[in-house]
């Protein structure tokens, strides 16, 4: 892996995701904006082949991988159209692409399962008495 640069978006501290691995598109945005949304490109369309990726790792790339979010080729498509100005969304783009890898390449913790304590079973036993009392206390005497 080369060390981070400031052409190398940064994920965690063994995953960084070079300029040259990410492809750029700029769409019309949808949405409101007058008649400026007919004639600016401000939507980002970032592109990123998991397939091909050297700097992923190789746990990351099948997390990406299971996913289901690719198209065919294995790019990960990401639209950014939340602001007016293309700069802003090309940032979120970014972001949103880092938030994704770095997810991946955090590892899950396995769930360990405990038991439930012995006070609370008493507790939530003894509620259900008083609650069967309050009503039982409520209907017809005989």
């Amino acid at each position: 892996m080369s060390a981070p640069s400031s052409k190398n978006l940064f994920v965690t501290h063994r995953i960084s995701i070079p300029e040259s691995e990410l492809e750029e598109s700029f769409i019309r945005s949808s949405g409101p904006g007058g008649q400026n949304v007919n004639k600016v490109s401000s939507a980002v369309q970032l592109r990123f082949n998991v397939l091909t990726a050297l700097c992923l790792t190789d746990v990351a790339r099948e997390v990406l991988l299971r996913g289901g979010k690719l198209t065919q080729g294995g790019d990960l498509v990401i639209t950014a159209q939340r602001f007016r100005e293309q700069e802003r969304n090309r940032a979120d783009a970014r972001a949103r692409l880092v938030e994704i890898v770095r997810r991946a390449a955090t590892p899950k913790v396995p769930r360990r399962a405990t038991r439930i304590p012995k006070a609370s079973k008493r507790k939530r036993l003894d509620g259900k008495k008083h609650r069967a009392r309050i009503k039982q206390d409520r209907a017809r005497p005989d």
